[in-house]
């Protein structure tokens, strides 16, 4: 009886130690495998740092397109309806207009206004004003009036200036000296009366 009892113990023991055993087994193992929290969090972090593919951020910013501004033509009641120039003619240096056609005045019209109307107006047509003086002119030299028709006309030195539709070509003289009262126009404002110097005339 004695050594059955002391061979139960040795057996109880020997199980004993081997449970012990194996429990600390158990923990050397799980201690040598399982990372620390921690340390696994930082780790990871540092890892997918190194291996994320990099983005570059140096995509140039859009750049907008510059405004296209669009150029207005200026206003027509800014620009000048005729322009005037001084020519050389078979009676001295005249006035002409932008063709080259003889301005005249009318001898009967007095400071700002035109006494040539209807028919008198189709022979002789109203140079429309503002009038764009030349070479050798001078813008204070000119003005404009109102007609009756409501049309605006060029002065030179206060006369209302005219063409005449009898002349066919530029540098025609052929209204000059009309009924006594039609003259070509000099540089100083003033009528010349003589007669064309051309035989024919």
């Amino acid at each position: 009886m004695k050594r059955l009892h002391t061979r139960t113990l040795v057996v109880a023991l020997a199980a004993t130690c081997s449970l012990a055993a194996a429990s600390c087994g158990s923990d050397a193992k799980t201690s040598s495998t399982s990372a620390n929290p921690a340390t696994t969090a930082t780790t990871a972090a540092s890892t997918a740092a190194s291996t994320a593919p990099t983005t570059a951020a140096s995509t140039p910013p859009s750049v907008a397109p510059e405004a296209t501004v669009a150029s207005t033509p200026g206003s027509t009641a800014d620009t000048p309806a005729a322009g005037v120039q001084l020519v050389d003619s078979t009676l001295g240096t005249i006035l002409a207009d932008p063709e080259g056609r003889t301005l005249y005045l009318f001898t009967k019209d007095t400071a700002g206004a035109s006494a040539c109307s209807g028919g008198c107006a189709t022979a002789w047509p109203a140079l429309a004003g503002p009038a764009t003086p030349g070479t050798g002119l001078d813008a204070e030299d000119f003005g404009t009036i109102t007609r009756d028709d409501g049309t605006v006309q060029a002065t030179f030195y206060g006369h209302p200036l005219y063409t005449f539709a009898g002349d066919a070509n530029p540098g025609d003289v052929t209204g000059q000296g009309t009924n006594d009262v039609w003259y070509v126009v000099g540089a100083d404002g003033n009528a010349i009366e003589a007669a064309p110097t051309v035989p024919g005339y």
